[in-house]
């Protein structure tokens, strides 16, 4: 069947997925989520509309669009459930505009019904965004859809936390409803896009709140990357309120908990590091789980995206369970209570059964460079920049991904001068996490943050360092910003940065495929964001 999807970096040839998902993702799934997310438009418009809007509704439409994100869920009847549901959640909002006009929108989505997989797939051939006519349109259209969905995500994760602000799921459902308002112009959308940005700001803010309040503030911390003795559980995503109910629930129970990928920074956090069966980071980035997860032996555990679908020979399939909004045909599901907290006495009775993990490497790895920590080292980095001894600051924040270009960020890090120091958060760092770069006057040259919702972080950190040194402009400070991106988080991070002024930005290992000619040159003109090309020319480039 007809299939487009590009809203990740990997899409096919640059352009989009139209066959099968690089991802895994199938044509009959695509569609589904088309319809779902403009089922969630619907309700979103709805939500504009009424005096009262349930913390429910606001909670469905924002695990619906985390629910949509790359390599996240791979259930269809999820995404068939969730729609008739968000059909529901309609009809309850239009209860309250009894004898009101209704927004009368293209496509008349208030009268939308899909009530079949089926029809559901067949109504994603007019409803997806991506079959708006204008070019640019729909690309910015685009740039928004993806914005907002890495926007629910940290808005879901510092809900878990007890964390929320209603102004931000109302900017939320501002967003979504713009999506099909067929009179705003290019300008009007250009206006909207920084306004995400800025509420993407917000957003992340507000789960830095929620970590930093629950678990401390992370801190410099040496991670261990080997493995002990004792069967253990893997775990990995980003959610860490899944990780400390897992903690708590695996105490005195002879078994031991180990990070993987976004988790990493876990070991960062004070209220985690206490666990003492928190072991150790196992493996790398998301991409290479096919593999380590081979090795790992014990159960894994899902709590957010990243999740690679297995190879048919994989061994360790059975092993694996998802929760949150992740999903996979076949992987056992962690049940949720009445109360909200999550049973994970399967998870800890099979790890009891299982041999320890197999190391595939040894040594410790150095974190904790959150916003907090490094200004607690701001007079030692201050000093080092007025004496010459540190003259760039590369943020290198961002995604990895298994395409063999991404060699380049490994590269480009190992050719930095020696008075560059990195900063970084992200999957990204697995790229030169590992690599010996030494370090400045004590200071290590690769200072990663945390996961890639603490890019915020470096944000701070920036603007900081501008007060500092009393600069007028973010953009004079020594900083060089060379990202990569893979999905939709990276979205909302990258207008979170523009909305702050941060300009001369570098993305790889390839522009999105869904920015038009026009929208690029736009972004071009105004914020001078620019590509990458080899490590001898960029390092020429970002140093001149």
């Amino acid at each position: 069947m007809e299939m487009f999807c590009n809203q990740c970096q990997e899409a096919s040839k640059g352009i989009g997925c139209t066959v099968f998902g690089v991802c895994g993702k199938s044509p009959e799934l695509t569609a589904l989520m088309d319809t779902f997310i403009y089922s969630l438009i619907g309700v979103s418009t709805l939500a504009l509309e009424v005096e009262t809007v349930s913390d429910e509704i606001h909670e469905f439409v924002m695990e619906g669009l985390f629910a949509t994100i790359t390599n996240a869920n791979f259930e269809e009847e999820e995404f068939v459930t969730r729609t008739l549901q968000s059909l529901t959640y309609r009809e309850e909002l239009k209860e309250q505009l009894v004898g009101r006009e209704l927004p009368i929108l293209k496509h008349d989505i208030m009268n939308f019904i899909a009530k079949t997989k089926e029809e559901m797939i067949k109504k994603a051939l007019k409803v997806a965004i991506h079959q708006t006519e204008n070019e640019d349109i729909r690309s910015i259209r685009e740039l928004m859809l993806f914005g907002v969905k890495g926007l629910a995500a940290y808005l879901s994760h510092a809900q878990k936390l007890g964390y929320v602000q209603p102004s931000l799921y109302m900017g939320m459902h501002k967003m979504m409803a713009a999506l099909i308002n067929e009179s705003l112009t290019l300008e009007d959308y250009v206006s909207l896009t920084l306004e995400l940005g800025s509420i993407g700001v917000e957003g992340m803010a507000l789960l830095d709140t929620a970590n930093t309040t629950t678990f401390g503030h992370p801190e410099i911390s040496k991670v261990n990357i080997g493995v002990g003795e004792r069967p253990g559980i893997l775990i990995t995503g980003h959610d860490l309120h899944d990780l400390v109910q897992l903690l708590e629930q695996t105490k005195d129970q002879g078994i031991d908990i180990y990070t993987h990928s976004e988790m990493l920074p876990a070991h960062y956090y004070p209220e985690l590091k206490k666990y003492d069966h928190l072991k150790a980071n196992y493996g790398n980035a998301w991409h290479l789980q096919t593999k380590e997860f081979e090795t790992f032996n014990g159960p894994i555990i899902f709590t957010t995206n990243c999740l690679v679908p297995p190879r048919q020979s994989a061994t360790y399939q059975d092993r694996v369970f998802t929760t949150g909004n992740t999903g996979y045909p076949g992987f056992k599901v962690i049940p949720v209570l009445v109360d909200g907290r999550k049973d994970f006495s399967e998870v800890i009775e099979l790890a009891k059964t299982c041999e320890a993990p197999k190391a595939i490497e040894q040594g410790e790895i150095v974190g904790g460079f959150a916003h907090h920590q490094v200004m607690t080292l701001a007079s030692e980095i201050i000093s080092a920049v007025e004496k010459g001894e540190i003259k760039h600051f590369v943020v290198m924040a961002g995604c990895d991904g298994r395409h063999k270009e991404r060699q380049y960020y490994t590269d480009f890090a190992s050719a930095l001068p020696d008075d560059s120091v990195i900063l970084t958060a992200g999957c990204a760092k697995y790229r030169y996490n590992k690599l010996n770069l030494g370090t400045i006057n004590g200071i290590p040259r690769v200072l990663d943050a945390g996961q890639c919702n603490d890019s915020y972080s470096l944000a701070v950190i920036a603007l900081k360092l501008k007060e500092a040194f009393g600069l007028e402009d973010i953009n004079d400070l020594p900083i060089v910003y060379n990202i990569a991106w893979y999905e939709q988080k990276a979205v909302i991070v990258l207008l979170a940065l523009l909305s702050l002024g941060v300009k001369k930005i570098h993305l790889g290992p390839t522009l999105p495929a869904f920015l038009s000619p026009n929208i690029v040159d736009f972004l071009v003109q105004t914020f001078e964001i620019g590509g990458i090309s080899s490590v001898e020319e960029d390092l020429v480039k970002f140093f001149e």
